[in-house]
Protein backbone atom coordinates (compact mmCIF):
# COMPACT_ATOMS: atom_id res chain seq x y z
CA UNK A 1 0.00 0.00 0.00
CA UNK A 2 1.69 3.50 -1.04
CA UNK A 3 1.95 5.28 1.95
CA UNK A 4 -0.08 9.04 2.12
CA UNK A 5 2.01 11.78 1.99
CA UNK A 6 1.91 13.81 5.10
CA UNK A 7 0.23 17.38 3.44
CA UNK A 8 1.30 19.06 6.47
CA UNK A 9 5.08 18.89 5.42
CA UNK A 10 6.96 21.46 3.45
CA UNK A 11 10.42 20.36 1.73
CA UNK A 12 13.06 22.47 2.59
CA UNK A 13 16.97 22.36 2.39
CA UNK A 14 18.16 24.56 4.93
CA UNK A 15 15.88 23.29 8.02
CA UNK A 16 14.18 19.96 9.20
CA UNK A 17 10.92 19.39 10.11
CA UNK A 18 8.90 22.18 8.41
CA UNK A 19 5.20 22.11 9.02
CA UNK A 20 2.17 24.14 8.53
CA UNK A 21 0.07 23.80 11.06
CA UNK A 22 -2.86 24.86 8.41
CA UNK A 23 -5.57 22.39 7.02
CA UNK A 24 -6.48 20.99 10.16
CA UNK A 25 -10.31 20.19 10.54
CA UNK A 26 -11.64 22.58 14.43
CA UNK A 27 -14.07 20.28 16.83
CA UNK A 28 -16.99 22.19 15.07
CA UNK A 29 -16.51 22.02 11.21
CA UNK A 30 -13.98 24.75 10.36
CA UNK A 31 -10.14 24.85 9.41
CA UNK A 32 -7.22 25.94 10.67
CA UNK A 33 -5.64 28.26 8.23
CA UNK A 34 -2.50 27.64 6.47
CA UNK A 35 0.27 30.13 5.90
CA UNK A 36 -0.42 31.86 9.01
CA UNK A 37 1.99 29.90 11.54
CA UNK A 38 4.75 27.12 10.61
CA UNK A 39 7.20 25.19 13.15
CA UNK A 40 10.46 23.73 12.72
CA UNK A 41 13.60 22.56 13.94
CA UNK A 42 16.13 24.95 14.36
CA UNK A 43 17.59 27.51 12.02
CA UNK A 44 21.07 27.44 12.81
CA UNK A 45 22.59 26.59 9.03
CA UNK A 46 23.66 29.58 7.26
CA UNK A 47 21.46 29.09 3.96
CA UNK A 48 18.33 29.68 6.02
CA UNK A 49 18.86 33.47 5.07
CA UNK A 50 18.28 32.59 1.35
CA UNK A 51 16.28 29.12 1.29
CA UNK A 52 13.60 29.46 -1.67
CA UNK A 53 11.41 26.87 0.26
CA UNK A 54 11.03 29.61 3.48
CA UNK A 55 10.97 32.75 1.42
CA UNK A 56 8.11 31.68 -0.29
CA UNK A 57 6.22 31.20 2.87
CA UNK A 58 6.50 34.81 3.44
CA UNK A 59 7.44 34.29 7.19
CA UNK A 60 7.90 37.72 9.10
CA UNK A 61 8.69 36.52 12.12
CA UNK A 62 10.72 33.72 13.76
CA UNK A 63 10.34 32.83 17.43
CA UNK A 64 13.00 30.94 18.90
CA UNK A 65 11.97 28.45 21.98
CA UNK A 66 15.57 27.37 22.30
CA UNK A 67 18.06 28.09 25.62
CA UNK A 68 20.77 30.58 25.74
CA UNK A 69 23.16 27.85 25.42
CA UNK A 70 21.68 26.07 22.74
CA UNK A 71 21.80 29.74 20.49
CA UNK A 72 25.00 29.99 21.80
CA UNK A 73 26.38 27.03 20.67
CA UNK A 74 24.37 27.05 17.41
CA UNK A 75 23.66 30.60 16.66
CA UNK A 76 20.29 31.64 14.74
CA UNK A 77 19.50 32.39 11.13
CA UNK A 78 16.49 34.22 9.95
CA UNK A 79 14.90 33.86 6.94
CA UNK A 80 15.56 37.01 4.86
CA UNK A 81 13.49 40.06 6.06
CA UNK A 82 11.82 38.22 9.06
CA UNK A 83 12.40 39.41 12.78
CA UNK A 84 13.36 37.24 15.61
CA UNK A 85 11.73 37.17 19.06
CA UNK A 86 13.79 34.80 21.22
CA UNK A 87 11.72 32.89 23.99
CA UNK A 88 13.66 30.39 26.39
CA UNK A 89 10.57 28.34 28.02
CA UNK A 90 13.17 26.28 30.36
CA UNK A 91 14.69 29.77 31.61
CA UNK A 92 14.16 28.77 34.91
CA UNK A 93 16.31 25.20 34.80
CA UNK A 94 19.27 25.38 36.50
CA UNK A 95 21.82 26.81 33.43
CA UNK A 96 24.04 24.07 34.16
CA UNK A 97 21.46 21.36 33.46
CA UNK A 98 20.68 23.51 30.11
CA UNK A 99 24.52 24.05 29.16
CA UNK A 100 25.07 19.81 29.60
CA UNK A 101 22.03 19.81 27.15
CA UNK A 102 22.49 21.68 24.62
CA UNK A 103 26.42 20.13 24.51
CA UNK A 104 25.51 16.26 25.05
CA UNK A 105 23.56 16.54 22.32
CA UNK A 106 26.91 16.55 19.45
CA UNK A 107 28.31 13.88 21.97
CA UNK A 108 26.06 10.67 21.86
CA UNK A 109 28.16 8.38 23.86
CA UNK A 110 28.17 10.92 26.30
CA UNK A 111 24.15 11.47 26.45
CA UNK A 112 23.95 8.06 26.59
CA UNK A 113 25.90 7.62 29.49
CA UNK A 114 24.47 10.67 31.74
CA UNK A 115 21.27 8.79 30.94
CA UNK A 116 22.23 5.35 31.48
CA UNK A 117 20.11 3.46 34.59
CA UNK A 118 17.83 6.60 34.09
CA UNK A 119 13.67 6.81 33.56
CA UNK A 120 14.29 8.76 30.75
CA UNK A 121 10.75 8.41 29.46
CA UNK A 122 9.50 9.87 32.97
CA UNK A 123 12.50 12.79 32.71
CA UNK A 124 10.88 13.36 29.49
CA UNK A 125 6.81 13.64 31.28
CA UNK A 126 8.37 15.78 33.83
CA UNK A 127 9.66 18.40 31.21
CA UNK A 128 6.54 18.48 29.53
CA UNK A 129 4.68 19.05 33.08
CA UNK A 130 6.98 22.14 33.84
CA UNK A 131 6.44 23.26 29.72
CA UNK A 132 2.72 23.74 31.42
CA UNK A 133 3.18 24.85 34.48
CA UNK A 134 6.81 26.75 35.24
CA UNK A 135 6.70 30.09 35.32
CA UNK A 136 9.12 30.48 32.35
CA UNK A 137 7.05 28.57 30.27
CA UNK A 138 4.13 30.22 31.09
CA UNK A 139 5.37 33.90 29.83
CA UNK A 140 7.07 31.73 26.87
CA UNK A 141 4.16 30.67 25.33
CA UNK A 142 2.05 33.98 26.37
CA UNK A 143 4.38 35.67 24.03
CA UNK A 144 4.72 33.16 21.53
CA UNK A 145 0.07 33.16 21.44
CA UNK A 146 0.27 37.59 21.49
CA UNK A 147 3.18 37.19 19.06
CA UNK A 148 0.99 34.91 16.51
CA UNK A 149 -1.76 37.71 17.21
CA UNK A 150 -0.11 40.56 15.98
CA UNK A 151 -0.90 40.72 12.51
CA UNK A 152 2.28 42.98 11.57
CA UNK A 153 4.44 40.03 12.32
CA UNK A 154 2.51 37.45 10.50
CA UNK A 155 3.20 34.53 9.12
CA UNK A 156 4.92 33.21 12.15
CA UNK A 157 7.68 30.20 12.26
CA UNK A 158 8.61 28.89 15.84
CA UNK A 159 10.99 26.45 16.83
CA UNK A 160 13.37 25.07 19.21
CA UNK A 161 15.98 22.62 18.89
CA UNK A 162 14.58 19.63 17.38
CA UNK A 163 10.84 21.13 16.65
CA UNK A 164 9.59 18.04 18.68
CA UNK A 165 9.14 19.21 22.59
CA UNK A 166 8.78 22.39 23.13
CA UNK A 167 7.32 23.22 19.50
CA UNK A 168 5.50 20.43 20.16
CA UNK A 169 3.45 21.66 22.68
CA UNK A 170 3.31 25.41 21.27
CA UNK A 171 1.65 23.43 18.33
CA UNK A 172 -0.90 21.67 20.73
CA UNK A 173 -2.04 24.82 22.51
CA UNK A 174 -2.79 26.82 19.20
CA UNK A 175 -4.21 23.82 17.61
CA UNK A 176 -6.39 23.56 20.83
CA UNK A 177 -7.07 27.11 21.12
CA UNK A 178 -8.51 27.01 17.16
CA UNK A 179 -10.93 24.74 18.34
CA UNK A 180 -9.30 21.40 16.89
CA UNK A 181 -10.05 18.13 18.93
CA UNK A 182 -7.60 16.78 21.48
CA UNK A 183 -6.94 13.82 19.24
CA UNK A 184 -6.47 15.47 15.95
CA UNK A 185 -4.15 17.95 18.18
CA UNK A 186 -2.45 14.69 19.18
CA UNK A 187 -1.83 13.70 15.76
CA UNK A 188 0.23 16.89 14.71
CA UNK A 189 2.20 16.10 17.65
CA UNK A 190 3.09 12.69 16.91
CA UNK A 191 3.35 13.68 12.85
CA UNK A 192 7.37 14.36 13.53
CA UNK A 193 8.28 11.46 14.40
CA UNK A 194 9.65 10.56 11.04
CA UNK A 195 11.70 13.80 10.39
CA UNK A 196 13.12 13.49 14.20
CA UNK A 197 14.01 10.43 14.04
CA UNK A 198 15.66 11.03 10.18
CA UNK A 199 16.97 13.90 11.80
CA UNK A 200 19.07 11.66 14.88
CA UNK A 201 19.85 8.67 13.38
CA UNK A 202 23.90 9.93 12.32
CA UNK A 203 23.72 10.30 16.16
CA UNK A 204 22.20 6.90 17.13
CA UNK A 205 24.73 5.33 14.51
CA UNK A 206 27.67 7.08 15.75
CA UNK A 207 26.71 5.80 19.11
CA UNK A 208 26.65 2.29 17.72
CA UNK A 209 29.45 2.69 16.10
CA UNK A 210 31.59 3.63 19.80
CA UNK A 211 29.70 0.26 20.89
CA UNK A 212 26.59 2.10 23.10
CA UNK A 213 22.96 1.26 22.85
CA UNK A 214 20.76 3.55 20.84
CA UNK A 215 17.75 2.23 23.24
CA UNK A 216 19.48 4.07 25.63
CA UNK A 217 18.56 7.48 23.44
CA UNK A 218 15.42 6.59 22.27
CA UNK A 219 12.89 7.89 24.76
CA UNK A 220 15.05 11.23 24.54
CA UNK A 221 14.68 11.63 20.76
CA UNK A 222 11.33 11.09 19.47
CA UNK A 223 7.71 11.85 20.76
CA UNK A 224 5.52 9.89 22.39
CA UNK A 225 1.52 10.00 23.42
CA UNK A 226 2.39 9.84 26.74
CA UNK A 227 4.69 13.15 26.77
CA UNK A 228 1.79 14.76 25.78
CA UNK A 229 -0.72 13.28 27.88
CA UNK A 230 1.25 14.14 30.78
CA UNK A 231 1.62 18.31 29.72
CA UNK A 232 -2.66 17.62 29.51
CA UNK A 233 -2.97 16.11 32.35
CA UNK A 234 -0.99 19.52 34.32
CA UNK A 235 -3.26 21.39 32.51
CA UNK A 236 -6.31 19.84 34.30
CA UNK A 237 -4.64 19.28 37.57
CA UNK A 238 -3.26 22.40 37.96
CA UNK A 239 -5.58 24.70 35.96
CA UNK A 240 -9.01 22.64 35.54
CA UNK A 241 -9.48 23.28 31.94
CA UNK A 242 -7.55 24.07 28.82
CA UNK A 243 -9.87 27.82 28.73
CA UNK A 244 -8.26 28.13 32.28
CA UNK A 245 -5.04 27.94 30.87
CA UNK A 246 -5.45 30.37 28.40
CA UNK A 247 -6.47 32.53 31.12
CA UNK A 248 -4.99 31.81 34.22
CA UNK A 249 -1.58 30.47 32.74
CA UNK A 250 -0.88 32.54 29.96
CA UNK A 251 -2.44 35.29 31.61
CA UNK A 252 -4.95 36.17 28.16
CA UNK A 253 -7.95 38.13 28.47
CA UNK A 254 -11.33 36.85 26.65
CA UNK A 255 -10.51 39.03 24.04
CA UNK A 256 -6.95 37.86 23.08
CA UNK A 257 -8.81 34.17 23.28
CA UNK A 258 -11.22 35.03 21.23
CA UNK A 259 -8.99 36.96 18.33
CA UNK A 260 -6.78 34.09 18.47
CA UNK A 261 -9.04 31.90 17.78
CA UNK A 262 -9.92 34.00 14.83
CA UNK A 263 -7.12 34.63 13.51
CA UNK A 264 -5.74 30.60 13.40
CA UNK A 265 -9.29 29.88 11.62
CA UNK A 266 -9.80 29.87 8.19
CA UNK A 267 -12.71 32.98 6.97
Amino acid sequence: MTEVPDPHVLPATAVTNLRDLGGRRTADGGTVARGVVFRSGELSSDDVVDDPALAGLGIRTVVDLRTAAEREARPERVPRGASLVEVDVLADMPRAAATAAASLLSRPAALAEALDGADVAEQMRATYRRLVAAPAARAGYATLVRTVLDARGAPVLFHCTAGKDRTGWAATVLLLAAGVAEDDATEEFLAVNPAVRARFAPLLAQLEDAGGDPAVLTPFLEVRPDYLRAALDTVDDRFGSFDAYLRDGLGLGEVEVEALRRTLREH
